[in-house]
């Protein structure tokens, strides 16, 4: 069982980590810390050699190609449950509870430990900090549901196209979603930037472009919640609209999208949650003006407000998991089974 899905999800996690500089960025990003990622954002903010900035996003997306291609070549995990056909047994149990609790523990105090640290800091200046913070936290929340908007609209039209389709599109729409995973923000901002430069000032499509963006870094995650959970409404109640020979129309509002609000909930939670913490194209087509609150974070951090840095870091956490919830609460609201 596991041989299936550890490959896949080794590539989902390098991905992930090749593509991501946000910490390093965060800790200082000197020399022995600099990824390519840093390196693309250096030459664009501090040196603006667009140049070198494309070749690097050359580098960049040269390596996660090869890595992509290893991703559409292993088979990726798979969203649902898993089980034998066999009762496990018990011996040992106790001991391999133990190790769970502690490894468990271990991850969940690697991400509770600093974000208690922020919470006791920040929680005392959110009073304190300047109006800027909150025009930076409607700029976030407005990108946040853009994003959200267009990244459910297009992974739930690619998700009903393929429920019953070949295996060869679903082969197409798998590498589609690899390739989002395998194109970082930045090297697409870097495209979008050289792209837009000698027509119109980018500083005033940021708002947009880092929306969409944002929304297509998204898209796997949508697509991995989305495509088992239409393709399970197609085998369990195909063979009622054929029987009833029910029109389109019918079938997706009375069957599909009722069947479907609890996945489409915790999808757009997700890329909501995503959107607003991330700091990627912003960073490079905002102008002095235009905040959001990661933006805010890194501005403040990088002046040494550190107490002010924590309080928006609170409030960009509480921002989030509000979206998430709301978004995974409505989904779950009245469903049908």
């Amino acid at each position: 069982m596991l041989r299936g899905v550890l490959p896949g999800a080794f590539v989902l996690i390098f991905l992930l980590c090749l593509t991501s500089f946000t910490v390093a960025l965060a800790v200082g990003g000197g020399p022995k810390g600099t990824t390519i990622e840093l390196a693309i954002y250096q030459a664009f903010r501090f040196e603006f050699n667009l140049g070198k900035a494309a070749s690097l996003a050359t580098i960049q997306f040269g390596l996660c190609g090869i890595v992509a291609l290893l991703a559409f070549l292993v088979p990726l995990p798979k969203v649902g449950d898993i089980g034998l056909d066999r009762l496990a047994h018990q011996f040992g149990a106790r001991k391999h509870r133990r190790l769970d609790i502690i490894w468990i523990s271990g991850a969940a105090g690697f991400l509770i430990l600093p974000l208690s640290a922020i919470l006791f800091r920040g929680l005392g200046g959110i009073l304190s900090l300047p109006g800027q913070v909150f025009s930076a936290s409607i700029t976030s929340l407005l990108i946040a549901l853009i994003s959200t908007g267009v990244c459910i609209f297009l992974a739930l039209g690619l998700s009903l196209s393929i429920a019953y389709s070949r295996l060869n599109t679903q082969k197409i729409v798998e590498g589609i979603s690899v390739l989002g995973l395998s194109t970082s923000p930045l090297v697409v901002g870097t495209g979008l930037f050289l792209m837009i430069f000698p027509f119109v000032n980018p500083a005033s499509l940021a708002i947009p472009v880092t929306a969409f963006v944002n929304a297509m870094m998204a898209m796997p995650f949508a697509l991995r919640v989305l495509i088992p959970a239409v393709r399970d409404i197609y085998n369990e109640y195909l063979h009622l609209r054929l029987s009833l020979n029910m029109g389109r129309g019918i079938w997706l509002m009375r069957i599909v999208f009722p069947r479907l609000r609890r996945p489409v909930g915790f999808s757009a939670g997700l890329v909501a949650a995503l959107s607003m913490g991330d700091f990627g194209v912003i960073a490079l087509f905002a102008s002095p003006d235009l905040q959001t609150l990661p933006l805010i974070l890194y501005r403040l951090m990088g002046s040494y407000q550190m107490d002010q840095a924590a309080a928006v870091s609170v409030v960009l956490v509480a921002q989030s998991l509000f979206l998430f919830w709301i978004f995974d609460r409505g989904g779950r609201g009245h469903t049908e089974s």
